[in-house]
Order: structure tokens, then sequence, then C-alpha cells
């Protein structure tokens, strides 16, 4: 047991210290030291007396050291219960010898013991054991002088005092609840926030102390006697006289007073319930108070006094906030003494703990309650919390009279900053400094004020609570008055209200008007809206428009009124006339009238329902408000008004206009939570508002001012706010609202109409749009009706609201009325019109009164409504108004008032039509049709889905009805089209055409709707006449130009508006009409010509229509001639794909092309030539689309027709390359369908003629071929391989056979094979004769492009020259021979003759000669790399031709004179290195890579040779040119040709098959062969030349030589060996 432990380990310690001097507390500590190790529980200590025995000796001897021993196991054993209750006097009485002894420690040991034992089972209960412990603790509070044990002292004897009235309660079986006096509760940083926290805490008290529960009793048990005894000595000490039963002479009065204030607030039960000592409390305790709050001096000194005042009014404040319901008469005494303490000219520091208690008071709500239950509402008691509010706003009106105001204002709002931040002020005791002074003033007021505030949260919060428990209404709810309000919490609060509400705006208006801190103003306007409210749901009339007056004299104040703002409280009346302001003046909105504003939307949220005729205040406010945010001169004003203007953020000033415009907005949509009867007095306040304006305003319009206007602007503008928020009861409030509008629209004043209009406009279309009319009304045209009330409802709603539209357009006397009416009925038809139903024939019959109307405007707004109509209103209009629709449309068509409006008209019947054709079914109705199987049905996938909503809707119609339906629909079709028609012959050019093209679209839209009957109507009492009148007028009108429009003058000549040049004559209008005529015609043939042709008589239409497209070809203009073409090109391409398209008409249109070029003797010029062109490209897209449709004879005529196209050109255009440098036009339309022109599997035998035709166009020379050495030969080879049937017709310009040559090769390529091998000889020479241009024109592009195409036919087909590559064609050899000789001849022309030479050229560009120096390479890589490897079939002959090529190319640089290879090219020297080159490629075997073949073979052994004697021929004339310069330097040329051949040499391996064929001894080539060393065989070859070379001068000569040497050595087996092996 760890007590069994300490205390032997104490008793060691004391028989160690008492050894000596005290042997008889030795001996008895080692005694008790056995005893207790027989000892194991606390029971068992208590019962051993010779342990306490020997710690009271020991504490006996009064030994420093063994007294703390003693005490120190004293408390052990006492705090674990290990005492008996009987010797509780004994240690009382040693702990008081002890108390008297000198030593700190001993004194601090012997308090801590007492406290112990007050805390244990020893607590004292008898009377003199009570004394003895408290004597002891007194004794050493009033005796010693040191600060620790006083201190002790003092604090051990509160913990006594309340451990004993613990016990009190205890033992009377008391209910034990503790409450907390505002003093003793943290504050927050606002009045509500204290409120609230006070509710919460005296929830208790209220509960178990107020409600009277508990009962009286008088008698007490020994412990509460004991306790009243303690609490008559404290208050006798507290009065200054001595504690008989403590006995104790004296006692500080500050001590007493805080012992008494603590049992007073914590102990609220016992003097509650037990009658004495409600008795001392009520005859001593008060008196006590009441004779220290008169008395101005104490005894003790000024020092002590204010705390000494402090807590008397402490001890005050809880009696009256815990006792007032039993001490009525006293507390009445002490509210009144601390109400005339405000007064009084006491110190300033008295007046503000005064002013603190009674700051209590008023945010503690329970308090205030039950001290204005108590006493105002008491008819005999004193209006105590009136005369308490009144002093408080005596103390805050008194900072006017101060000569520091200004500070002491500043000084508050400063405070109530702090406050809001969590600093709490203190105040100091010694308010001496003038700062000080200041500040302590401030303090005063800043209480004051708070209190005022927490008067006002005490009404809001009580108000609220009468409302929750069902006293009051809430103010959510509508309100029905009745004549008294009977609940006890409704009845203080009135009370409350009347009696204090003057008294609290007097000061709330004052503070709020001189006060520039944000803190203070926003704690006033909380104030002022938590009272308002109250007011409100309390329904006080005159305090609920008193406060609002006041509140909105704070919210907008003009700069010239500043100087005149007061206290004093305005009317209704009087704050009229301040709000208003003229928008001239500039508005500044500092920081509290927003705020202000804020608390007034707050108010107004909270009390929409009940405000009345009180809106009215509000409202006026708000206009001004309202002209102040849309003031360009506004702007808000910063706290600190001396920060500079350019300072300020703007972004603030947006944000406060904008939180303030929101909040203005927000107030007026939340209309639609209010009741109908609070939405109309809302209505009729702003009535009022915008009325008294319009009476200002009834004048002239200059007498109207911007503040009056914006007046009725803001209330114009929250009636319709307030009519979209109550869109589902808008039948209760539209006359109302509609009225104000009519009765603006009749005013005199312009800008009022206006704004009349566009109200009457958006409330309208709010009340047309909403969700009522979202619902579809029975609209189906084919079923009844059903009457339901919901209908009539509705009906009624819409009638209503277009009504008064109506009546304002027919009753107006203004033309702006009557045009504004048709622009608000337009806007109604943009955004409902697909809601209305019931109100369509007056619509219609207003747009057919506007159709005849003179002015431009009405006429305008009248069509733009029909147009809305036309596209969004079909669908809601009854069937019988669709044939008014068209009636009204043809009216707007033929207006002849704006040109616009006609054209726009015509495109509504489209879109009518569009409309009407969705009722037209035949597959269902009528028999079906068999060309309405093959109709492309594009344009009813693009209605597919309305087709089948209508379908399904139309299911359950009996047949004859639906027919009927069919016959209407066909009706209204036909009355559209006789519009059209009439439209067609209008003398506005601009009317017709959109006419024709309307009708064209109508029918290319729902052409598949249409029956055979109806097609056979279009075509023949529509489209040909169409046709025929637009011919006619074209052909007959007048040529005459035009003047354009005048539009003014200048040097007083008429200027007139410019005309462009192709419409400036009424032939040309025409032209135009007629060639829309002929596209559409076109669209309608793309689309519905198989259904045409089906027609009974077309083809006689389609002969009719040929004689027009020929004579609009031969007699028309360019535009007329072009879709003309145009029109047949489109009929026959578009079905000629599909396959249904009959021959006689793909025949018939190639007629007319061919007639066209057959008469191009008398059929000329750009015209012709444009038609020609365009002939051209439909003939190739004809042909494309429709070459499995050709035959012979077609494809015949075709290239008949390019023929004619190609020869006229020829003949007109002689000059024309040269004059603009390029290919005339119609044979580049040649060009570009050439590549199309392939003829189809089934045609291949035209491959020949095709391109035979085309060849002949190539340029013919008879050239001359220059050899090796300078001489010429005549090409008469190339002449008799020709064909004797080439025309003599040529191009002088090779621009066109430059383009036609790769077009040729294109072709060739893809011809068929048989095909190819014919023509390819043809084609080489072809190729080769432009070729050879090079020599008379090296700067042409012909030869360039001969060369590519020659190239690429070699490169690309080379399977053409491969052996077996076409083994099925059964090619004879001879014919495979002639190929090879004509390219063999090619290649020896072309590079022997004009390749690597200095040719007489102009002075071409560097990129120019570059790309034909790439040209060059690419043949030789096409010859070397490509066919001399290839597997080709190339006679012998040939192959050795070949290279030989290749090697007169390469012998340029060697066999010139050393004198002039310097002054050949580089580009020489490059082109015969890569002759060379190639030389050593074909000679060379990689045996990893490269794939052998025979040919390969063989053309390796004869280049093998060729290059040997070619090496040979370089290294003998290198020296005999290095010994005749003798100490000249070899030209570069020479040198680098020398090295190249000695490198290319030493890298050179061939194959052991090519080694064979080498000029060496037989034996040699056996060796070399059984050694596999014969790779390198041709070094052995060249052994005699290299051992001549070896002596050059040249190092890089002899080096490379060496290495060839040492590999001749290598292949002979000579390698240097060791002697000694």
């Amino acid at each position: 047991m760890a007590l069994v432990a300490a205390l032997e380990a104490d008793l060691r310690a004391l028989s160690a210290e008492a050894r000596r001097r005290y042997p008889a507390v030795k001996d008895g500590a080692e005694h008790a030291i056995l005893k207790l190790r027989s000892s194991s529980s606390a029971s068992e200590l208590s019962s051993n007396e010779d342990i306490l025995r020997i710690f009271l000796m020991a504490c006996g001897v009064r030994n420093t050291k063994l007294s703390v021993i003693g005490l120190s196991c004293l408390q052990k054993l006492i705090s674990h219960d290990a005492v008996e209750p009987s010797s509780l006097k004994e240690i009382l009485y040693t702990l008081k010898d002890h108390s008297e002894m000198a030593e700190e420690n001993i004194q601090l040991k012997t308090l801590q013991t007492i406290l112990i034992i007050f805390q244990s089972r020893l607590h004292p209960e008898t009377e003199d054991n009570m004394v003895l412990g408290l004597s002891i603790c007194l004794r050493l509070l009033d005796n010693n002088r040191l600060p620790s044990v006083y201190n002790t002292a003092a604090a051990t004897f509160r913990q006594a005092v309340a451990l004993i009235f613990d016990q009190v309660v205890s033992a009377e079986s008391l209910p034990m609840p503790k409450f907390y006096s505002s003093s003793q509760t943290p504050r927050t940083g606002s009045v509500a926030g204290d409120l609230s926290q006070n509710i919460n805490n005296s929830e208790p008290l209220e509960k178990d102390v107020i409600s009277g529960r508990l009962t009286m009793r008088d008698t007490l048990s020994d412990t509460g006697k004991l306790g009243l005894r303690l609490l008559e000595d404290l208050t006798a000490s507290a009065a200054g006289g001595s504690a008989a039963w403590l006995h104790v002479t004296s006692l500080p009065r500050t001590f007493s007073l805080e012992l008494i204030e603590f049992v007073l607030s914590n102990y609220i039960s016992v003097f509650k319930i037990l009658l004495p000592y409600e008795q001392v409390l009520r005859h001593q305790i008060c008196s006590l108070l009441m004779t220290s709050l008169r008395t101005s001096s104490e005894l003790e000194g000024e020092m002590v006094e204010p705390y000494l005042r402090r807590l008397v009014l402490r001890s005050v404040a809880h009696i009256i906030r815990l006792y007032s319901s039993s001490l009525i008469t006293e507390c009445e005494v002490f509210l009144s003494m601390l109400v005339k303490a405000t007064f009084l000219d006491l110190p300033l520091w008295h007046r503000i703990l005064v002013l603190e208690i009674l700051r209590g008071f008023c945010v503690e709500a329970r308090t205030l309650q039950i001290l204005f239950q108590n006493f105002d509402m008491h008819p005999k008691n004193t209006n105590v919390v009136e005369s308490m509010v009144k002093a408080l706003a005596r103390v805050v009106s008194s900072i006017q009279f101060q000569e520091t105001s200004e500070e002491s204002l500043a000084a508050v709002a400063g405070m109530f900053s702090s406050k809001a931040k969590g600093i709490e002020w203190i105040l100091d005791n010694d308010a001496s400094s003038a700062a000080v002074l200041v500040a302590s003033e401030a303090h005063a007021i800043t209480l004051a004020i708070e209190g005022l505030l927490g008067v006002v949260f005490t009404v809001a919060t009580l108000t609220d609570e009468a409302v929750d428990v069902g006293e009051l209404e809430s103010p959510r709810y509508e309100h029905h008055p009745s004549s008294e309000y009977t609940g006890k919490t409704s009845n203080l609060c009135i009370s409350m209200v009347d009696s204090l509400w003057l008294t609290i705006l007097d000061a709330f208006s004052l503070i709020l008007s001189r006060s520039q801190g944000e803190a203070i103003v926003l704690e006033i306007l909380k104030g002022y809206q938590a009272f308002t409210q109250a007011c409100g749901v309390l329904h006080a009339v005159e305090p609920l428009n008193t406060f609002l007056a006041s509140l909105c004299k704070f919210t907008i104040v003009l700069p010239t009124d500043a100087e005149r703002k007061s206290s004093f409280v305005q009317s209704p009346v009087s704050k009229r006339s301040e709000v208003q302001v003229d928008q001239k003046d500039v508005f500044v909105l500092t920081p509290k009238n927003v705020q202000a504003l804020r608390t007034l939307f707050n108010i107004a949220h909270r009390l929409h329902n009940v405000l009345g005729p009180s809106w009215v205040l509000v409202l006026e406010t708000l206009a001004s408000l309202d002209r102040t945010i849309h003031s360009p001169h506004a702007t808000t004003q910063e706290i600190a008004t001396a920060v500079p203007k350019l300072t300020r953020e703007p972004s603030r000033q947006y944000a406060d206009f904008s939180i303030l415009s929101s909040l203005n907005s927000q107030l007026f949509e939340s209309s639609a939570l209010m009741h109908v009867s609070a939405v109309k007095s809302l209505l009729s306040a702003l009535h009022m508002l915008s009325h008294q304006s319009m009476t200002e305003t009834s004048g002239s319009v200059s007498s109207a001012s911007s503040k009056q206007i914006g007046s009725i602007s803001f209330s114009v503008d929250r009636m319709i706010s307030i009519l979209v928020n109550n869109l589902h009861r808008v039948e209760p409030l539209w006359d109302q609202v509609v009225g104000h509008f009519l009765e603006l629209a009749e005013h005199s004043n312009q800008n009022l109409r206006n704004m009349a209009l566009d109200a009457l406009d958006q409330s309208i279309c709010a009340v047309l749009g909403s969700e009522q009319f979202g619902e579809d009304p029975p609209r189906s045209r084919d079923a009844t009706l059903d009457v339901e009330s919901k209908s009539t409802e509705l009906k009624s709603v819409e009638c209503a609201v277009l009504s008064s539209l109506r009546v304002l357009y027919f009753s107006a006397q203004k033309a702006d009325v009557r045009v504004g009416s048709l622009k608000i009925l337009l806007h109604v038809l943009e955004r409902c019109g697909e809601k209305l139903y019931y109100s369509w024939p007056g619509i219609l019959e207003m747009l057919r009164s506007v159709a005849d109307a003179s002015e431009k405007d009405v006429a305008t707004l009248g069509f733009q409504s029909l147009r809305v109509v036309m596209s969004d209103g079909l669908p809601t209009l009854p069937e019988d108004c669709l044939h008014v629709c068209i009636d009204v449309t043809g009216a707007y068509s033929a207006q002849k008032t704006d040109l616009n409006i006609s054209l726009t008209a015509i495109g509504l019947l489209w879109t009518l039509t569009d409309f009407v054709a969705k009722g037209l079914h035949h597959e269902s109705l009528v028999e079906k049709e068999a060309g309405f199987n093959n109709v492309d049905t594009t344009p009813q996938k693009i209605n597919g889905e309305d087709g089948e909503k209508h379908m399904a809707n139309n299911s359950n119609k009996p047949d004859y009805e639906a027919r009927i339906q069919v016959v209407n629909h066909e009706k209204l079709l036909f009355l559209v089209f006789s519009l059209i028609q009439k439209l067609v012959d209008d003398e506005r050019p601009e009317v017709r055409n959109s006419a024709v093209r309307t009708f064209f679209q109508i029918l290319g839209s729902h052409g598949n709707k249409l029956s055979k009957s109806m097609w056979e109507d279009c075509l023949w009492n529509y489209i040909f006449p169409m046709l025929d009148g637009a011919s006619h007028k074209a052909a007959t009108s007048s040529k005459d130009e035009w003047q354009g429009k005048e539009i003014g003058t200048r040097g007083g000549k008429a200027v007139h508006m410019l005309i462009h040049h192709s419409r400036n004559t009424a032939q040309k209008q025409w032209d135009e009409t007629f060639v829309l005529v002929l596209g559409g015609i076109a669209r309608l043939f793309r689309s519905y010509f198989p259904l045409l042709e089906s027609l009974p008589n077309f083809w006689s239409g389609w002969e009719s229509l040929l004689a027009f497209v020929k004579n609009s070809i031969f007699n028309g203009s360019k535009e007329v001639s072009l879709a003309a073409i145009n029109c047949l090109q489109t009929a026959v391409v578009s079905h000629c794909v599909k396959g249904n398209l009959q021959l006689r008409y793909l025949n018939s249109v190639l007629d007319v092309y061919e007639l066209v070029f057959q008469k191009s003797s008398s059929y000329t010029g750009d015209t012709a030539t444009k038609v020609k062109q365009e002939i051209l490209h439909g003939l190739g897209e004809l042909y494309v689309q429709s070459l499995k449709m050709f035959d012979d004879k077609m494809y015949m005529q075709l290239l008949g027709i390019i023929d004619l196209a190609i020869k006229q050109a020829i003949v007109n255009s002689e000059n024309f390359e040269n004059e603009f440098g390029h290919v005339p036009p119609v044979l580049r339309h040649v060009l570009e369908i050439l590549p199309s022109l392939g003829p189809p599997e089934h045609l291949s035998s035209m491959w020949l003629i095709l391109l035979r035709e085309f060849l002949h166009y190539l340029p013919r020379v008879d050239s001359v071929l220059p050899n090796e050495e300078g001489s010429e030969v005549s090409d008469h080879k190339a002449d008799a391989l020709s064909d004797n049937t080439i025309p003599t017709t040529r191009i002088a310009s090779n621009m066109f056979a430059e383009k036609l040559i790769p077009a040729l090769v294109e072709l060739l390529l893809q011809a068929p094979a048989v095909e190819k091998y014919i023509l390819f000889p043809e084609v080489i020479q072809n190729l080769r004769r432009c070729m050879m241009t090079r020599r008379d024109n090296p700067d042409g592009s012909l030869w360039k492009v001969a060369a590519e195409g020659f190239n690429r036919l070699l490169v690309e087909d080379v399977k053409i020259c491969s052996v077996g590559g076409d083994t099925d064609l059964k090619i004879s050899k001879t014919a495979r021979i002639r190929i090879w000789k004509e390219i063999g001849d090619v290649y020896e022309i072309f590079l022997v003759g004009y390749c690597g030479r200095a040719l007489s050229s102009n002075s071409l560009p560097a990129a120019a000669l570059k790309a034909n120096e790439t040209l060059e390479m690419a043949l030789l890589n096409g010859l070397g790399d490509i066919i001399l490897k290839s597997t080709v079939d190339a006679p012998r002959e040939v192959l050795e031709r070949l290279v030989s090529t290749l090697d007169r190319c390469a012998s340029r640089t060697c066999s010139l004179p050393v004198e002039t290879v310097e002054l050949m090219p580089t580009h020489c020297s490059r082109f015969s290195l890569t002759c060379l080159q190639k030389l050593f490629s074909l000679s060379s075997f990689c045996s990893e890579a490269e794939n052998w073949h025979s040919t390969r073979a063989e053309v390796s052994k004869i280049s093998i040779i060729t290059l040997l004697d070619r090496c040979e021929f370089i290294l003998s004339r290198f020296l005999i040119d290095e010994k005749n310069l003798g100490n000249r330097l070899i030209p570069v040329t020479r040198l680098e040709e020398i090295i190249f051949t000695l490198q290319e040499l030493d890298r050179l391996t061939i194959h052991p098959e090519v080694a064979s064929v080498l000029p060496l001894q037989p034996y040699l080539k056996t060796i070399l062969r059984e050694d596999n060393r014969d790779t390198r065989a041709h070094l052995l070859v060249l052994f005699p030349s290299l051992c001549e070379i070896v002596l050059s001068r040249e190092t890089s000569v002899r080096e490379l030589v060496q290495v060839l040497l040492r590999a001749i050595a290598t292949e002979l087996g000579l390698e240097k060996v060791s002697l000694s092996s």
C-alpha cells in the first residue's frame, strides 16, 4: 500500500530528526513503525491511535522540521480518511498552536491542513469545531503580513465558505444549479451575441426558480444553522462591525463583500427556499447594500473605494437579477438609485460602473422581461425599465453637449470596432489625463448604446418567442387583424414597444447621424432592423412608420443637405422631400448609406406581408436608390474620408452598386411568397408613387425632370417584376398592372409612352410564356374540342392579355403608339406564338389591316409579324386559317411599298407550302404509280419524322375524310403556284427571280408527294410556259442601258447609283430570270427525271427543251448558254450512273455538243469559247459517269468532238501562247479531261485510236544526230518507222505538247498490255523527237518533259522489257527487238548528243542548271541501275550499244586535249565521271545482296571489257599529258578522273563468270579459279599500265598505284614472306 510506505518513510525521517534532542519522539516513531507494519488499510490505520499520536507529538514539540513532517503526515492520513472524527478537535488545537508560529512554511502547511479537513469527512459539523477551523484561517488572514500567507489564508477561507454552503445545500436537500452573472460570462463581439448567450444561461433559472415550483420553509438543519451564522457574521463584517460568531473583531470589508457576492450568485436556492436566509438577505444584506450605495466614501480610503463600489454594485446587480421577484421593494429602490446615479455628479468611473450594471440588465432578455413585468406593467410600481432606458438615452444624448464630442464619437466607434474584433476595453481607476478622460466618457456612451441595443434585441427576441408559441402570427403568413392580443408575452412586447420606442429612436438616430464607424453603424442598424421587424409583427403602426422614416433618412443623402441633417425624427411626409434627388446632382453613397439600405431590404423582406400602406416609405427610398445606381455621377465613399479619391478601388464601388441592385431586385422577386392582398398593396403603393410623378410631368416634355421620370420608371419596372414573379396567379393582378400601363400610354410625354409600351410588351410576353401556357391546348383539327374548366381559364387569360393589345392599336391616336403595339405583337409572336390558339383570328385580322397601310414602318412591322407566324406559328393555326395566311402573304408579295417585303414574302410562300405539303401522302390514299418508285426521295427523308407523325395522327381517320384533306392540301398548293406564276411576270427583276427560285425549290423538295396528274399540270401549265415566257422576254426586251436611282446632285448635275454592267439593261435582267428557270429545270431533272420520263409525251417536251438549249447556245448570252448546257448535263449525268436513263437522251446530248463544234465558223467570240470549255468539261464528266453505256460509235463521236475542239483551238489561238504565256482555255480543258478518257474493257480496241489521235499533236521534226566525232547522221530510220497517216496539222508552240506528254504517258501505263506493246515504239519515237528539241531550244521545257516521260515509261513499266514478263501475250521476237532498238536509239542519241555537253543556251539560273543536271542523272540511273540490271530480253547488240553509250559519255574528259579540258564546264566532268561509275557498277559483283541472273552476267561481261579498255586509255593518256605538260600542273579535272579510276579499281570485285572473259593466259585463269582469287583478276590485265604510271609525279596517284600493285601481289600469292621460313 502506497500510503503505508509513505508513512513509514516519514516516520523514519522523523526518528532520524528527533534522535538526539527528542528521544521520546524517536521511540514513539519506532514504535509507530512497528504498529504501521501490522496495518494494511486506512480503516486499520484510523483505529490505531498510536500512529496519529506520534504525529501529534511531533507537532507538539514546536520544532520546525518535526512540525513540517508531522503536518505532512497528518495531511496524508486525513486525505485518506485514516483518522477518526473524534480526533478532530485535538487536531484543530494542534493546528491553532502552529498558526501562532512565525515560520512561513509552518503557516502555509497549517492552512493546507485546514482546507483538507474541510474537504474530507472530518468536515466540522459542530459549532465549536467550525468556529475553531475558520478562526485559524481568519487569524492568519488578519495577523500575518507575509503576502503568500495572506493570499493563501484568503483563498482557504473562500474555499471553506464554499464548502460550508455546499454542505448546507446537501443537508437541506436543495437543488444545486449554479448561475453565472453577466460579469462572469465572457462578452461576445456584438450585443445580439451577448443577448443570445445570456438567454441560454438563464434557462435553468427560468425553469427552477421563477416558475414557482419551489416552496419556502423556515426550519434549518444544524449545518444550515452554521451557514446562517457564517452569513450573518460576513454581513456584519461587511457593514464594518465585528464577527461575533467567528470571534473576529474585524474583517476587510472588500473581503466580506466578495464572499457575500459569491454566495448570492451561486447559492440561489438557499435564499429562495430557506426563509431564514431570505430574511437575512432582505433585512441585513439589502440594508448593507443600500447604505453602501448612499455612502460617498469609506473608512478604507479613496484608493479602496472604486473596488468597494464595484463589489457593492455587483452584489446589487445579483439581487436585482436573481431575487427581484421576491424583493420587489428592495429591487425597486436599488434600480432607482442606479438610475439616479447616472446623472448625479459622481466620479466618471462610478457612473461607468453603474452603466455596466444597467447594460447587463438590458442584454439579459429574461432579466429585462421580469423587471418589466414586475415593475413597469404593475400599476403600483415604478416604471423602472422605462426610467433605465431614458437614463441610458440621456447618457447617449449628452455627447452632443460635450466639448470633445467629436473625439468621444471617434472613441466610441473605435470601441465598437475593437469589440467586433474581440478586444474588450477595461476601465482604469485613475482617469486623470485628457486622453483617458475622453476614453472613459466614450466607454460610458458605449455602455449606454449597448444597453439600448440590448433592450431592442430583447423586444425582438420576446416577439419571436410569442410567434413561436402562437400568441402572434408570423409575418410570413397572411395576417387577419384582431382587436387585441391575449397572450402574456405579446402583451409584454406591445407594452415595451409603446413605452420605449420613442426614447430608443431618439438615441439611435442621434448616434447614426453623428457616427461614421463601421462597427457601431452596423450595430445600430441591427437594432433598427430588429425593432422595426418587431413593430411589424406586433402591428405597431406608428413606431413602425417612424422607424422606417428614420432609417430611410440615412439611406441616401444629398451633399447639399449634409448641413441640414439633425437628430429630429422625421415623419413620412417630411422624409419624402429629402430622398428625392435630381439625377444631375452627384450622388455619394457612404458605407453608412449602403448598410442602411441593406437593413431596409432586410426589413422589407421580413415584413412584406404586413407593411401595407407603409410600402410607400420603402418604395420612395428604393426609387431614389434606383436612380442613384443608374446615375453616371454616382459613387461610393470609403470610411476614411481623408483617403484621396484616386486611391480608392473602383471595384469596391461597383461591388456595392451590384449588391444593392441585386437586393433591390430580389425584394420584388420575393413577391411570389407574399399573399395576394399584400401584393395588391405593394402594387397600389407603386401606382401611387408613379401617379404622383405623372401628375408632375403632365405638362410638356421639357418640364419632366429626370427624377420624376426615374420614379415612374422604377414603378413600372417593379410592377413588371412583381407580375413576372406571380405568373401562377396573374389573373387577379393583371388589370391592376396593365391598367396603369395603358394610362401611361395615353400620356403626352413621349418617354412615358415608350416606357408604357415596353412594359406592356414585357408583361404580355411574360404571361404567355409562363408554365400555364406550356401545356398544349387541344389543337387537333379533326377532333372535337373538349370544353373544360382549364381550357376556359386559359382562353380567358389569353384573350384578356391580347385584347389589351388590340384595344391599344385600334384606339391609339398617335402613330408611335400604333407602331409600338405592332412591335409588341411581333415580340409576342416571336416568343410565345407557339402557345397561342384561341386568339389567331384576331391576330390575322390585325395583320391583314396592316398590309394595306401606307406607312412604311407600319407595313414593315406587320410583315415581320407575318414572318413569325409563317415560320413558327403554322402548326398552331386552325385549319380554316391557312388560306387566309396564303392570301395575306400574297398581299405582302404584291405590294409596291417595300421591295424587301415582297422578296421575303415570296420566301414565306415556300415555308407555307412546306407545311401544306406534309399533308400530301398519296401512297396511302390513291393508287400507287410506277414512276414514284424510282424517284429520289431525299426530300422525303428530310421530313420523314414529321411525315410519320402526321400519318400516325391520320391513321384513325375515315378514308373519305383523308381524301378530303388531301384535296384541300392540293388546292392550297396550286393556290400558291398561281400566286407565284403571277409574280414571275412582275416588272421587278428581284421579285420574279425570287418567285422562280421559290417555285422550283417547292417542286424540288416536295415533288415526291405529287401525283402524276399533278406533275403533268405542273409541267405543261407552269414549267414550260414559264420557260417559254422567260425565253421570249429575254429575246424581246430592250437593250437600252438603265440609269440607277438618283441619290443626289453634285455640281448641279444629278448623281445616280451605279448599276453593275451585267444588270444595266432589261434584257440582261430577263436573261438572269431565264437562267434561273433553266437552273430550276435542271434541279428537277436531277431529282425526278425517271418520274418525268414516264409521263406521256415527255419526249416531245424534251425535244422542245433541246430546241430551247440550241437557241440559247447560239443566240443567248454567255450566262444563258452555260445554264442551258448545265440543264442538259444535269439531266443525263445524274441518272446515267444509276443505269435508268434511256440511250436516246444521251445521244441527243452528244448531238447537241457536236453541233456546237461543227458550227464553229459562225460561232465565235468569248461566249463561244466559254461554251466550248463548258461542253468539254461536261463531256469528260458525262463519259466518266456513263462509260458503260458507250459503244464504238459513241466513243468515236466523243473523240471527234474533242478533235474538232483541238483543231479549232489550234487555228484560232496561234498567237495565244506567245501573247499570254499559257495554254489556250479550250486546250487546257482538253488536257483536264484527257486522263479520264481511257476506254473501258469492252472498248479496249479504242486505246490505239485514242493514243495515236493525241500522238499526232506532238512535234515532228527531221533531226540530225551528232555522234561523238561531231558529224551528223540523218534520222531516216525514225522516219521510216513513222505512220504515214499522221495529219499535217501541227502546233507551232510546244506548250500544249508539254502538257500533253505526261497525260499520254499516264494513259499508256494504264493501257492493256497488248495495246501497250503495239503503241510502245510509236510513243518512244515521238518522245525521242521531243527530246531532240534540246539542240535547238536547250532552254525550253519540251525536251525535259519528254525525257521525264521516257524515263518513267522505262522505270515504272520495266516488265515490258523483262524476259517472260508477259508470256501469255505471245509477242513476237521481232516486235521485242524493235522496241529495244528504239530504246537504244533514244539513249544513244540523247545521252551522247545532248547530255553532259556545253550546249549553247541563254543564261539560265543556277536552279534551272541544277534541275537539268538532275534530269540527266535520273536518265543515267534509270539506264545503269534499273534497265541494265533487270531481267530484260534485250538482244546482245542492244546491250552492247547501251554499254557503249555509257562508255562514249564516260570518254568525254579523257578524250579532250589537255589544253581544252580546263575549259570544260564542271557539270560535263561530273556527267562523264557518273557514266564511268555506271560502268564500274555494271561490272561489279556483290555476292551478299546482288541478284545475279543471265542478263546481268551478259551485261557485266560486256561492260568489263569496255571498262578495262577505258581504264587503260585513261592511264596511258594521263602519262602522256604529264609528260607533255612538263613542270606544269595537271588539270584538276584530269587528276580527279584518274584518282576516281584508281579508287574504283581497288574497290571493284567481279563475278567468276565475268573473269573468264578477261584477256589472260589460260593457265593463269585456271590457277586463279582454283584458288578462288579471280574476283580481282581485272587488275592483272591492267598490270603493265600500272607499272608504267607508278612513275607519276603526283603523290596521290603513286600511292593509289602502290595499293593496286600490292593487291595484284596478293592475288598472285606473292605476299612478302620470311626468308627464314
